[in-house]
């Protein structure tokens, strides 16, 4: 029996197609480490851009099923599923911006037009999610006047470590964590001036060992002030992701936030709706605040709809207990929600990336 050729493996891949970037994973150069054996047993990996990657298991059958055809003398097919998450930093897209945190991927900003409408919960539990596929994370808690993140983690009276003048971030879940909660007292209000508050975000940023990561996640606070503008003028941040409710009223004031970002030429990963619906006892939904607001408004900006997530007890049980629901139920509509949401941000920033960088070069 012929033995196949490496050659022959990759011309059969050539026929599977990412379809995110456009292109087959060979010239992606996403395939690597072909080896057969003396049975025809094949055996490679493709290199994904996250570990979050929604098209796991999409690409592990197509490449499947194209060598099955291909090739009908092949053996075993194994497939190893690697990820390496991609940069757009690196390719110089966002001009001649010196980075401070040249060790961070990408950088997300989750914002809001209004406040209460679940931003931060979003936030935690996006974190959360995307470490639990592996990736490196970190989260900034960038709402100085309303610090909820030591709550959500359980961690309301922990002190960050410093060392020789360095923060030395609290991990928890596989979060790398910092919030201005962790320095003040919990029931001291923060009384500050725009400038000071600038300021303690440049610290976030600079003052703390963030190590290496994939992805570092700002909670910002809502609205579009002070912080915003010097998280975009400090940081090359890849792309917002804008949490709203299904509410007319929360969707104007979402456009604003929208607005903001296309003006400091922040991309817009994409819009994720909380609070979309009640999961009744019998399994149908009550759309409590409208149906289809979140969706309509995704639309008509241009932007994707990341996401839609339910309203419900474990979700809130999470935040104020300190275990974040795709943690204390991963297997809950609203954690599998989550979890879909995180993956298709990271989806939005490979592709982001990828523009990026076919652009730079």
């Amino acid at each position: 029996m012929p033995v196949i050729t490496e050659k022959q493996v990759l011309e059969a891949l050539e026929n599977v197609m990412d379809p995110d970037l456009k292109k087959d994973l060979v010239s992606l150069n996403m395939i690597k480490d072909v080896r057969i054996d003396d049975s025809n047993n094949i055996s490679f990996s493709i290199q994904l851009t996250t570990p979050a990657c929604p098209m796991k298991e999409h690409f592990r059958n197509a490449c499947t099923a194209v060598i099955r055809d291909r090739l009908p003398e092949a053996g075993e097919i194994t497939i190893d599923l690697p990820a390496k998450v991609t940069s757009g930093t690196s390719c110089g897209n966002h001009g001649e911006k010196t980075n401070p945190l040249p060790n961070v991927r990408n950088i997300i900003a989750v914002g809001s037009g209004k406040g209460g409408v679940g931003k931060s919960t979003i936030a935690v539990n996006l974190a959360v999610s995307l470490a639990q596929t592996g990736a490196k994370v970190g989260l900034i808690d960038a709402d100085l006047y309303g610090p909820s993140i030591p709550t959500m983690f359980g961690l309301e009276n922990k002190r960050p470590e410093v060392v020789d003048k360095t923060i030395i971030p609290i991990e928890k879940y596989g979060v790398k964590l910092m919030s201005i909660g962790f320095l003040i007292e919990s029931d001291n209000p923060v009384i500050w001036r725009g400038p000071m508050a600038s300021s303690a975000i440049k610290q976030f940023i600079t003052d703390v060992a963030w190590g290496e990561l994939d992805y570092l996640i700002f909670d910002l606070p809502p609205g579009t002030g002070d912080i915003q503008l010097t998280l975009v003028q400090t940081l090359p941040v890849n792309g917002a992701v804008i949490v709203t409710t299904p509410q007319d009223v929360a969707l104007a004031d979402v456009s604003k936030a929208v607005t903001m970002f296309r003006k400091v030429n922040v991309p817009l990963l994409g819009l994720i709706e909380n609070m979309s619906y009640y999961l009744l006892p019998d399994g149908s939904k009550d759309y409590i605040f409208g149906k289809g607001g979140g969706e309509k408004f995704a639309k008509a900006q241009g932007i994707t709809l990341l996401g839609s997530i339910p309203i419900g007890g474990s979700i809130r049980e999470g935040g104020d207990s300190g275990k974040p629901v795709v943690v204390e139920s991963p297997d809950s509509i609203a954690a599998k929600a989550i979890d879909t949401a995180a993956s298709e941000v990271a989806r939005e920033i490979s592709i982001h990336n990828a523009a990026a960088c076919a652009h730079h070069n």
